[in-house]
């Protein structure tokens, strides 16, 4: 593995063992990282899309090789509807953002809520968007600004770790 390859790690193993049944038409992966969940999404979608901030990464994408990598912030570079559309957001609630793969900003929130603004526009009418959040956040503020922004919640699933717990929301159309 290439130093700029962002490895999966619990939260990529998490949010995978919970969306490996999902399928549909056109799916998109924000975040996609080391391209893990692009590349599991991609046996159940006929098109999918993957997204990351950081291009170094994109370019370095060795372990799990995918097509359709797109360097932007969020979704903002796209003009197709997914029905289908996952984040592993950078949730950690931080006073200033260092490592832009894990650092949310205040409450985890400020960033996540830019990653929210540009999936709205990207979701088809009864899409499902799937993001994971955690205990060291602000994760009641996010769910309620997907609330806010006219999508349903509920909480697929959690995950203790030693110093945290992942949550694993979905939202719907």
């Amino acid at each position: 593995m290439k130093n700029d390859e962002y490895p999966p790690s619990e939260d990529t193993f998490f949010i995978a063992n919970n969306i490996e049944n999902e399928k549909g038409d056109y799916a998109l992966d924000i975040g996609s990282g080391s391209g893990y969940l692009t590349q599991l999404l991609s046996k159940n979608f006929s098109l999918v899309v993957g997204t990351d901030i950081n291009c170094e990464v994109l370019q370095h994408q060795t372990s799990y090789k995918t097509k359709n990598l797109i360097c932007c912030n969020g979704s903002d570079a796209l003009r197709i509807k997914f029905d289908f559309i996952v984040c592993n957001l950078p949730y950690l609630a931080t006073d200033e953002i260092i490592d832009i793969a894990t650092d949310g900003g205040a409450e985890g929130f400020e960033i996540p809520k830019k990653i929210f603004d540009s999936v709205i526009a990207n979701m088809a009418e009864h899409g499902k968007f799937i993001f994971v959040t955690s205990t060291l956040s602000n994760y009641q503020k996010l769910i309620d600004y997907a609330e806010k922004l006219g999508l349903k919640t509920r909480i697929m699933a959690k995950k203790k770790l030693f110093f945290e717990e992942l949550i694993l929301v979905e939202a719907t159309g």
